[in-house]
């Protein structure tokens, strides 16, 4: 398939309104391709040239675009014209950028593709390599598309995704095996895994309702989540986002060694404590950032890993099983002091009383666990509802101003977003420069030059990655944003550099909460 063909479709995508319609001209396009290209062609529809699970990225910013693009400029008028450039082309030139480490042959490259491409393929190439594709097709739509492309359910085709954590692929193994390629992937060792989520809930009345009565409680730790794959000696540690961070969390390299398994997937949080009390997470994630201070925070910083799930054991996909048979095996194998603490509750004064522990030994709150639940990883549904002591939201930060006064020369005022997740877009709630650190305003601004895409007057506008947790005092209705909301008095709580963009609050979260809020106000009524 050439790269303007692709283009083509992509423009005609962004045009339909209906998600129907959308889906159906995304099948027909995965249906024209070899298993080979669709697999390219559905990484590049949602924004991205690698796998999910892949550390590695194309490694171009703003400056070495803009470079490029004044070397096409000055001569344009000798080649006039666009020539056919194939999706295979593209993305092996695009592999070879990313393992350069010279800026001049980055840029060499980059003049090379774009000379070859036409303006409106260039845009569009520019809109995927800076995260901004955003045609309304979010993965769950790609993957409503290659279920009608393959002939599959579309719940067969969604597990497969859950257990290969990369829409290519998936979109490969559908058109090349079909559903029964699909059906036959399952959890695999040192291939990590998208973990399971917790959605929000705001009354133990509301999670014993959603449970049937009876339910587990878990504290809910405030550290970095750990994905542990252990056979043997061999011990690989996965981050939320899937990075392998193995050689920042020793604890972790330890633990495996103690789980009395050969072969095992484990689900925890590692929590840095200082004098046994639990350290606030910006210090944890320093430790997973800063590769050269790494052996200085591992030796000021002590973690403790808490397990809480087991995704495998010894050939056999724990997935599949209810939660309350998953943490009666988790705790056959795993030491006692490194088990998450926990208690099944069938009352208000139980829940409450875990709750106030909970808090009161200096964690978040606690995630409470539907007994027969499955592990579906990267869903956020009911089966895990979160109860915490602060309102907070998780926001994307989609661009930021230049500050003056004290915050002169740092980007210091950023434009948060929500995700809406129905239509692959970043909706703006506020604005906001409280909450950070002098080092974090600085920190903060050489990672969003990084991720600059354009710049206006004193707004920088950047590449929708880095996820701020906020805290407001209210939701409020407005105009003056694309979503609807406004945050009030908004403040950045702390840096979640452990988030995906995607795993920002949704659009309909924040609905929902507006909504709940209301009936707060309303004397004598309750959600």
């Amino acid at each position: 398939m050439e790269f303007g063909e692709l283009v083509e479709a992509i423009r005609a995508v962004e045009k339909l309104k209906g998600r129907n319609d959308k889906v159906r001209m995304l099948a027909a396009i995965f249906s024209a391709l070899d298993p080979g290209e669709a697999a390219l062609v559905a990484r590049l529809i949602t924004g991205r040239v690698f796998p999910e699970y892949s550390e590695v990225s194309v490694g171009v910013g703003w400056a070495s675009v803009r470079d490029a693009l004044g070397m096409v400029d000055a001569v344009s008028t000798l080649f006039p014209h666009a020539q056919r450039v194939s999706v295979g082309e593209l993305v092996e030139t695009l592999q070879k950028i990313s393992r350069t480490a010279s800026r001049r042959k980055k840029v060499s490259y980059l003049f090379s593709l774009f000379s070859r491409l036409s303006r409106e393929e260039r845009e569009y190439l520019l809109r995927i390599l800076f995260g901004e594709v955003r045609i309304g097709a979010s993965t769950g739509l790609v993957l409503e598309a290659i279920a009608e492309a393959a002939g599959c359910e579309l719940g067969v085709v969604r597990r497969a995704y859950m257990y290969l954590s990369d829409i290519g692929d998936v979109a490969e193994i559908a058109l090349r095996e079909g559903c029964e390629g699909l059906r036959r992937v399952r959890i695999q060792l040192f291939r990590p895994v998208k973990p399971m989520l917790a959605a929000m809930a705001y009354s133990f009345r509301e999670i014993l309702g959603e449970h049937g009565g009876k339910t587990s409680l878990e504290y809910k730790y405030d550290g970095v989540r750990v994905q542990i794959h252990k056979s043997g000696d061999k011990v690989k540690v996965f981050s939320r986002r899937l990075s392998d961070i193995t050689g920042y969390v020793p604890e972790a390299v330890e633990l495996a060694a103690r789980i009395k398994a050969e072969e095992a997937i484990l689900d925890g949080e590692a929590v840095g404590v200082e004098a046994g009390r639990p350290v606030a997470f910006q210090e944890v994630s320093r430790r997973i950032r800063r590769k050269r201070e790494r052996e200085r925070f591992i030796a000021r910083i002590p973690l403790h890993v808490y397990l809480f799930d087991l995704l495998y054991l010894d050939g056999e996909d724990f997935t599949l099983k209810q939660y309350r048979e998953r943490r009666r095996v988790l705790e056959e194998i795993a030491p006692r002091e490194n088990l998450a603490r926990m208690r099944i509750v069938d009352s208000l004064v139980d829940a409450e009383d875990f709750y106030r522990s909970a808090v009161g030994e200096g964690h978040e709150g606690v995630v409470a666990k539907r007994l027969s639940g499955l592990y579906e990883p990267g869903i956020r549904g009911k089966h895990w509802l979160k109860l915490k002591a602060s309102e907070t939201v998780d926001c994307v930060i989609v661009a930021a101003e230049w500050g003056h006064g004290r915050r002169r020369g740092w980007l210091s005022d950023y434009h948060l977003a929500v995700y809406d997740d129905e239509n692959d877009r970043f909706l703006r709630v506020g604005k906001t420069y409280k909450g950070l650190t002098d080092a974090e305003f600085e920190e903060m601004t050489r990672r969003l030059l990084e991720l600059k895409v354009a710049e206006k007057g004193y707004v920088v506008y950047v590449k929708p990655q880095i996820v701020v947790e906020v805290e407001y005092a209210e939701i409020q209705r407005s105009p003056r944003y694309e979503s609807g909301y406004a945050l009030r008095f908004a403040r950045i709580k702390r840096i979640r550099w452990d988030k995906r963009p995607e795993d920002a609050t949704t659009l309909r979260e924040l609905e929902e909460r507006y909504r709940r809020q209301r009936f707060k106000k309303t004397p004598g009524v309750t959600p």
